[in-house]
């Protein structure tokens, strides 16, 4: 289904940046979600949105404090979460485009970075290409006692994901998992991200999504839960047929006249 959001403009611009020669901001639309955990954030271009992203999203960052001793470290992990009240910042284009989510004062900034590829037979995708996290483990609030405290970029590396038919939102109810590479000692961030519809291109509608293009994860749990159901219809009608035609082999029996098993009637008649 696609959704449809419809509200009064009124938003604030959190975020106004200049490119290509047109004027494009970003609206944080997170109090339309009935769900404390997701959120819902736009670029728009003169006015109209170019690229909308839809999900909950939680991050799991190692870092490293001092242990007691005074001498070793040791690897602590903080966990994240997107929140509501993010700034949102990014760019449109017509074959890149990219979404700046950024809170606590910037100490957080999530990069999501969409590709659109033209592949063969006329088949036109886009994608996630790049997924980058900023972050500053002098922020206390989740880094506690942060051995050498500073700031930190997490990039992933050749990334291909959510490979969706132009023209379509992506749409995945169940966790998409990524792991980026830290420049904090190559240290490993899992991102996961669910609840997701998301669309970076060809957006026709003000504030609304495209036709969706459901995961393959979602696609393979709806045939897991329709499964059992079909197969149980087939078993009921197979039982049907059997039953139906045991009846009628009984009724055509029943009318076909008695020959006598003892032999030696067949004398007497």
């Amino acid at each position: 289904m696609v959704r449809v959001y419809k509200f009064t403009y009124n938003c604030h611009c959190l975020g106004c940046s200049q490119w290509l020669g047109a004027l494009q901001e970003g609206e944080n639309l997170s109090g339309l979600s009935d769900n404390p955990d997701k959120g819902i954030f736009a670029v728009r271009e003169n006015g109209t949105t170019c690229l909308m992203v839809e999900f909950a999203v939680k991050l799991l960052v190692p870092y490293d404090v001092l242990a007691l001793n005074g001498i070793d470290l040791i690897t602590e992990q903080a966990s994240l979460s997107l929140p509501r009240g993010a700034e949102i910042d990014g760019k449109c284009g017509s074959t890149e485009s990219e979404i700046h989510i950024s809170w606590k004062n910037n100490a957080y900034t999530l990069r999501i970075f969409f590709s659109k590829e033209f592949r063969d037979k006329g088949i036109d995708v886009w994608k996630i290409s790049k997924v980058q996290f900023v972050y500053d483990t002098s922020e206390t609030s989740h880094f506690i006692n942060a051995y050498n405290p500073g700031r930190h970029t997490a990039s992933t590396h050749s990334l291909s994901a959510f490979v969706t038919p132009a023209g379509r939102s992506y749409v995945c109810a169940a966790q998409q998992t990524l792991r980026l590479i830290s420049s904090d000692h190559q240290k490993g961030i899992t991102v996961s991200i669910y609840d997701i519809q998301i669309q970076p291109f060809d957006i026709t509608s003000d504030f609304m999504f495209s036709e969706p293009y459901k995961c393959i994860t979602d696609q393979r749990e709806r045939l897991e839960e329709t499964l059992p159901l079909v197969l149980g219809l087939i078993l009921g009608l197979i039982i049907v047929i059997t039953l139906s035609v045991y009846h009628f082999h009984l009724k055509l029996t029943a009318n076909q006249p008695q020959l006598p098993r003892d032999r030696s009637m067949y004398k007497n008649m």
